[in-house]
């Protein structure tokens, strides 16, 4: 077909919001199907295609432009009006319209259709042309003619073709990505082999190549080689290594065992490793949501649809509790003290060096990106519920070994806790850590030193899943959260992981359950100071907050490599502060509460800002500072 559009009149214009277009896109798959080729309603089906045609133009306000063969030598000088139908040689049929429609002013008034008029025309006469196709004989007909098979049936007779036993073929088509088990059940029924043979093939052929994985992609080239596979599978599984352990082993089963575009063994797996769940966790959901899979394809493939969908209820009402609940209490108040800003019990080293707790690692996850400088991982260790800490303390970690000066045990290393005292699975059994992996980069050597590394981070940003963790406090009392006036406003200022404190802080307040959360009228505000985007820590849900909590909550980046001060140089934390620095002095004055965490190289350029804002408004800076002191409204925590 020939059909000009509507802006720029070009026959081989591909515009999507012409009118013209898509009729001719309709008309033209339709004329050259197979199935209307064998029916006998052409006749009506040109006809409702015409006046599918005529509803676009209509619609476009334009003249109707005859529709006419691709090729000059059939071409039909008829100027009879309506419709005519000429058949060729090759069976082609062609449709055509006088050229003498055309508007006039009176006739382009008339046909200022209602938008709903136009779609309700549209797609009556889209219908009738579907109701026609699909009703024809010649649908059956067609479908007879070839048999099509999907990808799994052409992949088995592939290896059939090289004498493969059924079985052999059906293993093979199971361990394959994408394909697994959810499309090789239906092929073993195809193949002809009982449902008793089908279901345990499938599912030992679809678990056979997710053990190697588990363990290959602890290779570093590897898990390089795969990045771009293994991101997706991260985003697409970005939830299953959410909560307890039995939470998220329910959650995977889930996300393996319902067969939906995106799941299954393969990406399950992958999302796993870079979880950090447990390898033993891991594989034994796996199986089970394979196992559950197989059964969903099995009653899928025998009781049609129906029965596929009731399989996949049992499932749901299986999992239904951890998946729709989320696990654990829904409110978070278990913890709490009477009242619950009362803070005269807070645990202070309830475990010391010579008698430190021990703690399993739940999960380790780098949480920065490629351009970040240097390596940060969020690490969750699991405590059962015998370590308790308030927000703002810090937990002791023994890395394993001793000193080679003296071989002595290493001593103990301070890393503020990065969670509430409810853990990331709210059960009040898990703590997390916030660990950038020290290096030291030697110019000598143009190369990290191994020698130079940082004994104790290096050791946490290493661990796996299971891995044992010596630990001792919870220490100090400076950091934590005046809750006993639910209007005081909280400015925290961070560079790199001393962000820590501050996400145990907003949990509480903006995403847990607490009384402190139903309770808290005030704003928290806060400044973090990195490198660049890439090495935000933890954006993700500070923009969640943000979204929920917009009068409450407060963010202000300072990205050293990618902003400018006001005099042109990198961005400092101290920088993005004093542009807020008439609005913070009236806070404090006010009896807001301002806390510091991170390194202690921060601390000069913070307080020199200060010292400049507070001289420009008259104050005595040591004064002022006493003042804060005073009433504890300072607090400071850096390393």
């Amino acid at each position: 077909t020939s059909i000009g559009c509507c802006d720029c009149k070009q026959t081989s214009c591909k515009h999507r919001h012409c009118y013209h277009w898509k009729g001719s896109r309709l008309s033209s798959y339709i004329l050259s199907s197979e199935i209307f080729q064998a029916t006998t309603m052409r006749v009506p089906v040109l006809l409702l295609l015409a006046s599918l045609q005529t509803a676009s133009c209509f619609q476009s306000r334009l003249p109707v432009t005859p529709i006419a063969p691709s090729h000059d030598s059939l071409r039909s000088s008829s100027s009879s009006p309506g419709p005519y139908v000429k058949s060729t040689p090759s069976t082609s049929l062609y449709l055509s319209f006088p050229n003498g429609f055309s508007k006039s002013e009176d006739e382009d008034t008339k046909m200022s259709i209602k938008t709903p008029m136009k779609r309700l025309v549209k797609g009556a006469a889209l219908g009738l042309v579907s109701l026609t196709l699909l009703n024809s004989p010649a649908l059956a007909a067609a479908k007879e003619s070839s048999e099509h098979l999907h990808t799994g049936q052409k992949i088995a007779n592939f290896f059939m073709n090289f004498g493969l036993p059924k079985w052999a073929v059906l293993a093979t088509i199971s361990a394959m990505p994408v394909v697994e088990l959810r499309g090789a059940v239906p092929v073993g029924i195809w193949m002809g082999l009982p449902i008793t043979q089908v279901l345990p093939i499938c599912v030992i052929g679809n678990m056979v190549p997710i053990v190697p994985l588990l363990f290959l992609l602890r290779n570093k080239t590897l898990k390089k080689w795969m990045d771009p596979i293994l991101k997706r599978a991260e985003k697409k599984a970005s939830g299953l290594g959410v909560g307890s352990l039995e939470k998220q082993w329910v959650s995977l089963a889930a996300f393996v065992g319902i067969p939906l575009p995106g799941t299954g063994a393969w990406t399950g797996a992958m999302g796993a490793f870079l979880l950090g769940m447990p390898t033993a966790l891991a594989l034994s959901s796996i199986f089970a949501g394979v196992v559950s899979a197989g059964l969903i394809m099995s009653t899928i493939t025998l009781a049609g649809r129906t029965g596929g969908l009731a399989a996949i209820a049992v499932l749901l009402a299986v999992a239904g509790k951890e998946l729709i609940s989320g696990g654990g209490s829904k409110k978070q108040d278990f913890l709490e003290t009477d009242p619950y800003w009362d803070q005269s019990n807070v645990p202070v080293n309830t475990y010391k060096n010579k008698a430190p707790f021990t703690g399993k690692v739940v999960s380790t996850k780098r949480i920065v990106g490629p351009k970040a400088t240097g390596e940060t991982c969020h690490i969750i260790i699991d405590h059962k519920g015998k370590f308790p800490y308030y927000e703002g303390q810090s937990w002791g970690v023994i890395p394993p070994g001793v000193r080679e000066k003296d071989g002595k045990p290493h001593s103990v290393r301070l890393y503020s806790i990065a969670s509430s005292r409810y853990g990331d699975d709210m059960t009040g059994n898990t703590g997390s850590l916030c660990v950038r992996r020290a290096t030291y980069w030697c110019p000598e050597l143009k190369a990290d030193d191994p020698a130079k590394k940082g004994i104790c981070s290096n050791f946490l940003c290493d661990t796996q899943p299971g891995d044992e963790v010596q630990m001792t406090g919870p220490a100090g009392k400076v950091m934590l959260m005046p809750e006993e006036d639910p209007t005081t406003d909280y400015i925290m200022v961070a560079t790199g992981t001393g962000i820590a404190p501050y996400r145990g802080f907003i949990r509480r307040l903006f995403v847990e359950e607490t009384p402190a959360a139903e309770a808290y009228k005030g704003q928290a505000w806060l400044f973090l100071g990195v490198a660049n985007s890439d090495a935000l820590l933890y954006d993700d849900e500070w923009q969640e907050v943000k979204a929920k909590y917009p009068e409450q909550f407060r963010l202000d980046y300072a990205l050293s490599r990618e902003q400018t001060n006001k005099a042109g140089g990198k961005m400092y934390i101290q920088d993005k502060v004093e542009e807020y620095s008439d609005e913070i002095f009236s806070k404090l004055e006010g009896g807001a509460h301002i806390y510091f965490c991170g390194l202690k190289g921060m601390m000069p350029g913070i307080q020199d800002m200060l010292k400049s804002v507070a001289e420009k408004k008259g104050l005595d800076y040591d004064e002022w500072l006493k003042g804060l002191k005073a009433k504890k409204q300072w607090h400071v925590e850096v390393y």
